[in-house]
């Protein structure tokens, strides 16, 4: 990277922090400002080896008042968060939203030339573009710390850098900028950071929405415009005006499983305010042509349908604004509870994609084709990627809330305890009810208030038109029964609609079996008939990491695909998979790019689902320059992983995971299932117990309020060790594993051998590499210091901290690296600027979790706030925190 790029990232991550501290110090006083100045001195000289810094940041930080707890918090977390903005400024200005290793940058053109060169035709570029199905998949998973207020402020400083940049010629206009910006830091500054309740299921998908508003929607539009000239250049044709390569669900609303708050109600409701914002939406754009299309040139086709008029386009659109407006105000009215006069409203994508492709159509045959391809496709390429509700809306449930369903059910009508049957009983039970005729819920059943919640969704189901739903998707699924016991319920209660079923596969025991229960499923008959050609199915990477460590689990999900992958192609069945990543490298995160060019191949083939969650979101697809970026590399990467798969993995290395793999598990397990002192441990060093207040989203921290760690979910799991910086999920059992292998004869060599030559073990050491340079031991040692008190707790701290070091020797020896991130300099940079800021949060963070414990959970309100800062700030610093 050169000079310049780094030095324009710099210049503003100064002029935010100038303009920050000049912001305190007109609320505080110059005195606060050379407080936190100290501060920041005694962190970046801990940083730089100088003796005694590390001592005197802490000292300085356990003699603070009460007083100044909380705005120096405050002063820290925002300083990290204006870095994060000047981040996402440079990545957006140079289009970089993904980190690379020199020279692998991917790019759509010089891809169609590799593709070629390949001996694929223009024509198969296009039809696998046109052809090609990834839905990205929008989820509200509470790794999101910032309020939306302060985002949209965010948004509006990330303006006036670019005014400041551009200002050149004009520096009036810089010095307005400049001014609009002291104004914009002086309001977050002044703005609480901290939300005060939790957001609910509704409020988050009105968070999912604004993305789409904010970014996505101009997004959107320009991707096909680009990819439309690229293929205009490469194949001499555009993209199918129907064809939409990229499109977006959400589960925002329809998440169910283990979230009490999300109801039927609050799935319908979330469906109306979709159809609602998109109405809205649609009619900015009809409005803008309707002004545009003034011409009187029409085919015959388009006279037919409005009459000889002047202006025919102008008619035709206004008749579909008349419907839009109906089909808007009919979702306020169904929103507030209110009946409305009755008017043609728009059901369906067609009924507003019509009248836009007769005006297209027209416009062609008449020769106006640059008028045609102008405002006019941006908004048919909207409609076909959009829809009328803007996103698919996906429903996930819990196995067990399916099955208790049914043993009310089986009870009910005295036919036995469904729970109680074995897997051979329960199919032959579901299958009968399939294929019956008559219906197996009574009309007046009485049911439990859990079992009548589950039935009422299905309702929600019957109740809506297909194309505003996406897939149901079962959690801990692990037998064919629990997939034929949905689609039961689908026949039973969900009507003339029926969505594609996905179990989701995400223990390590469900994984090994994955392709076994798909295997009987597609074998019965009675589910063929109802699945057809084509199967979803869901790979855990959260769960599955916390149940068998980091490494296990990788090669468990990438077996499991391999299964999945052949089983489908010998019964015949298209099979789609969805990836259920999460933003941190112990939920399957990472560059978008290499995850999916490291997938078994075959497994692509056009199709990808894959969850997009959290700040994830805000960062790949909150601006329209980076969310353009993000499509155009999910494309890139699918087209690339279909046309040119990585090639299958050679026998040794298959034998090499399987002994990694192996020795890692057994490491992960031996201490964080079988030492009875790591619950304690981590009870004790990390914040978990305090994270539970901290109020993210909308689904509880834990499955079930008793129970260990097993009960806890993946995301505070690993949100928990993020805040102390061990990163234990993302690592621990690997050191083990990769120690012993290079103790052995060649063991260097074929580790080696496979991180140069097998994307897949390559993409795994890349996050490693990037985890370990984001760990920092000596903060994880002090949390130990200040928060632990019995001997065999701090002895278990020392051993993980040494397994730690292990792991880093081992890593570097096998990248050939004297330190890390050699080859991704801007990781390394983003790292090191933020690192003085996140310290002092640290250490601020121990105190004041060792201070409320002292006051047995009683601290002031102002301390309880500085807490969560600190949990807020240490997360935006350093970013994939969940």
């Amino acid at each position: 990277m050169s000079h310049d790029l780094h030095e324009s990232l710099r210049d503003n991550v100064r002029i935010l922090g100038d303009s920050l501290g000049r912001t305190i110090a007109d609320d505080l006083g110059p005195g606060f400002v050379d407080r936190i100045e100290t501060i920041r001195g005694f962190a970046k000289g801990g940083r730089q080896g100088e003796d005694g810094s590390q001592r005197e940041l802490i000292e300085y930080l356990r003699q603070l008042p009460d007083r100044d707890l909380l705005p120096v918090t405050r002063a820290f977390n925002q300083f990290l968060n204006l870095a994060n903005i000047a981040e996402q400024h440079y990545r957006a200005r140079f289009r970089r939203v993904e980190d690379y290793r020199p020279g692998t940058q991917p790019v759509l053109s010089e891809l169609l030339e590799r593709a070629r060169g390949a001996g694929h035709s223009p024509r198969k570029l296009v039809e696998s573009l046109a052809g090609m199905r990834v839905e990205l998949v929008l989820t509200a998973h509470p790794t999101e710390v910032i309020r939306r207020t302060l985002i949209q402020k965010y948004d509006a400083i990330d303006d006036c850098l670019t005014a400041i940049e551009s200002s050149g010629d004009y520096p009036e206009r810089g010095v307005r900028a400049q001014g609009r910006l002291e104004e914009l830091i002086s309001q977050a500054w002044h703005t609480d950071e901290i939300r005060h309740e939790r957001p609910t299921p509704v409020d988050e998908a009105k968070w999912g929405f604004a993305v789409i508003e904010n970014s996505l929607w101009q997004a959107v539009p320009d991707f096909h415009r680009d990819l439309d000239n690229l293929l205009l250049e490469t194949a001499g044709e555009r993209l199918p005006l129907d064809a939409a390569p990229i499109r977006y669900a959400s589960w925002m609303g329809g998440d169910r499983d283990g979230n009490p708050n999300v109801t039927a109600k609050v799935t319908r409701e979330v469906l109306l305010l979709g159809r609602w914002m998109a109405a809205d939406l649609y009619l900015r754009d009809l409005e803008q042509l309707k002004a545009e299309l003034s011409m009187w040139k029409a085919n015959s086709a388009l006279r037919a349908e409005v009459g000889e008029v002047a202006e025919p386009y102008r008619e035709l659109l206004k008749r579909l604004v008349t419907r839009v407006e109906a089909t808007r105000d009919w979702a306020k009215a169904q929103l507030d509870g209110r009946s409305v006069d009755e008017a043609p409203i728009i059901e369906t994508r067609d009924q507003l994609y019509a009248p836009l492709l007769a005006c297209y159509r027209s416009l062609c045959d008449v020769g106006l084709d640059t008028i045609a391809n102008g405002a006019l496709l941006d908004t048919l390429r909207r409609v076909a990627v959009f829809g009328v509700t803007l996103t698919k809306l996906d429903l996930r449930q819990e196995a067990s809330r399916h099955a208790q369903v049914m043993e009310e059910l089986t009870d009910g009508l005295g036919l036995g305890h469904y729970r109680d049957w074995d897997e051979a009983k329960r199919q032959e039970f579901l299958l009968a009810e399939l294929s019956s005729r008559r219906p197996l819920i009574p009309r007046r059943w009485e049911c439990s208030a859990e079992s009548r919640e589950v039935i009422d969704t299905f309702r929600v189901i019957a109740s809506e038109h297909r194309e505003a739903l996406g897939t149901y998707i079962i959690s801990m699924a692990g037998e064919p029964s629990d997939v034929l016991a949905v689609a039961l319920l689908m026949k039973e209660v969900g009507g003339a609609v029926s969505l594609p079923i996905a179990p989701l596969f995400e223990t390590l025991d469900d994984l090994d079996h994955a392709g076994e229960v798909i295997d009987h499923l597609l074998a019965l008959p009675g589910y063929r008939e109802l699945a057809g050609d084509s199967q979803e199915v869901m790979i855990g990477y959260s769960d599955s990491a916390k149940d068998a460590g980091q490494l296990a689990a990788a090669w468990a999900q990438y077996r499991a695909q391999e299964t999945l992958v052949e089983v489908c192609d010998r019964h015949g069945v298209d099979l789609t998979l969805f990836h259920g990543r999460g933003g941190t490298v112990g939920r399957g995160g990472g560059p978008a790019h290499a995850a999916i060019l490291s997938q078994p191949p075959g497994s692509v083939n056009g199709s990808l689902r894959v969850t997009e969650q959290g700040e994830m979101i805000r960062f790949k697809f909150g601006q329209p320059e980076i969310a353009l970026r993000s499509m155009e590399i999910y494309a890139c990467a699918v087209l690339e992983a279909s046309l040119l798969p990585p090639p299958s993995p050679r026998a040794e290395w298959r034998e090499e995971m399987d002994r990694l793999a192996k020795v890692a598990h057994g490491a992960y397990v031996s201490v964080v299932r079988e030492d009875p002192d790591f619950v304690p441990y981590f009870r004790s060093v990390t914040p978990e117990g305090a994270l539970g207040r901290l109020p993210l989203g909308s689904r509880p921290t834990k499955r079930r309020q008793d129970g260990g760690v097993e009960t806890l979910r993946a995301i505070p799991w690993i949100f928990a060790w993020t805040q102390t910086r061990l990163m234990l999920p993302a690592w621990l059992g690997s050191g083990e594993a990769f120690s012993e292998r290079l103790e052995t004869p060649g063991g260097l060599e074929l580790l080696r051998e496979m991180r140069q030559e097998w994307p897949f073990f390559g993409t795994y050491l890349d996050m490693l590499e990037m985890l370990l340079a984001k760990a920092d031991v000596d903060i994880a040692a002090y949390y130990e210091h200040r928060l632990v008190d019995e001997p065999a707790l701090k002895a278990l701290g020392e051993r993980l901290r040494t397994r730690f070091g292990r792991l880093q020797d081992a890593v570097l020896q096998v990248l050939d690296q004297q330190e890390l991130l050699e080859g991704t300099p801007l990781i390394r940079q983003a790292i090191d600027v933020r690192n003085p800021y996140i310290d002092p949060l640290h250490g601020l963070q121990a105190e004041l979790l060792q201070r409320n414990r002292d006051a047995d959970g009683a601290i002031s309100a102002d301390l309880s706030r500085a807490l969560m800062v600190t949990m807020a700030g240490i997360a935006a610093g350093l970013r994939n925190t969940g």
